[in-house]
């Protein structure tokens, strides 16, 4: 597997990330140790995890997700192998500081957080969303207090619109805090707009690394969807239907030949649209079972042709009257 430079940071992560929102949830402790054994030994080193995951699902709680990895880094003995991220913000106990991203929640959190992953430190340490009631200083200051605590080792952010991204670069810039390193954003080849209309360029700029979830645009890019298909049995069907028009059964179609071509898979042909734009760093993957993780491995070295790049993005342009009506 090949390893990326995260950003401006020194470390070095492997070019797939596993994302792990469905331990606890729609995968089971026992799968998800045999999912992350198997991602190690492909080579994968970045795992990404949040406090909140799986807390919504029946019968699991907040901090699952993160309890799970803890015991299996244990076991395995393996923590200096590995780049672990995880996240902060969602609602973890009760109270009027029990969310967000104020000083005294992002400490508390992120003690949390350390026990149950078992670990001296995090290597990457993310906003997991905006709080608009907390100053954007308050917040980098905390960052930056673990940093030099030595309880973290880099920080990041998820889903900040550009402007509050450039807030917080200005602000640590100036306070000489901590400053992002990384941003994860919700981005596919079904999902552009969001991040292109002004993301791309920042993060070129200040060197963010980019580390997209949902790179399968909630399973559409699985190879499960067809046009005229029999409907998907799947507990997300209902995610994907924003998806099932004309560009995406032309999107689905270019893949699956372009990949045909190459004897690879819708979904790693999906993987390899990102894994080829330069501003990306690695894509977050998620898998359930071993053989969707597998499937998913073949995406691993895997690029596209300037020819290749072109057709894909031609099909999933949207229209400049389309771009104008998005605002950020």
């Amino acid at each position: 597997m090949e390893y990326r430079k995260l950003g401006r940071s020194g470390l070095q992560v492997s070019e797939l990330c596993l994302g792990t929102m469905g331990f606890g949830w729609t995968a089971d402790e026992k799968t998800s140790g045999e999912v992350m054994d198997l991602f190690l030994a492909a080579g994968g080193n970045f795992i990404d995890t949040a406090d909140i995951y799986s807390g919504w699902a029946k019968g699991a709680h907040f901090g699952q997700s993160e309890e799970i990895i803890g015991r299996w880094v244990k076991k395995n003995g393996k923590r200096q192998d590995l780049v672990l991220a995880t996240k902060v913000a969602g609602r973890m106990w009760e109270g009027p500081e029990g969310e967000g991203l104020s000083h005294r929640h992002i400490i508390r959190a992120c003690d949390d957080s350390l026990r149950r992953l078992q670990v001296g430190y995090i290597d990457l340490y993310q906003f997991h969303g905006v709080d608009k009631t907390v100053p954007i200083e308050e917040s980098l200051r905390a960052m930056d207090t673990l940093v030099r605590a030595g309880k973290v080792l880099h920080i990041g952010n998820s889903n900040y619109p550009a402007w509050r991204m450039m807030q917080a670069l200005w602000s640590s810039d100036q306070n000489g805090l901590a400053s992002f390193a990384s941003y994860q954003p919700h981005y596919s080849i079904m999902e552009r707009y969001g991040f292109e209309m002004e993301h791309t360029a920042l993060c070129k700029q200040y060197g963010i690394g980019v580390i997209p979830y949902s790179p399968l645009a909630r399973g559409f890019l699985s190879g499960k969807y067809r046009k005229d298909g029999a409907p998907v049995d799947s507990v997300r069907a209902k995610d994907v239907q924003e998806y099932c028009n004309d560009r995406g059964w032309k999107i689905l179609e270019t893949l699956e030949t372009i990949g045909q071509s190459h004897n690879k898979t819708i979904a790693q042909t999906s993987l390899a649209w990102l894994l080829t734009t330069p501003v990306v760093t690695a894509p977050i993957i998620a898998a359930n079972t071993l053989d969707q993780l597998k499937d998913l491995l073949g995406a691993v070295r895997f690029r596209l042709s300037p020819d290749e790049m072109t057709q894909l993005n031609t099909v999933s342009s949207y229209p400049r009257e389309w771009w104008r009506s998005k605002p950020e």
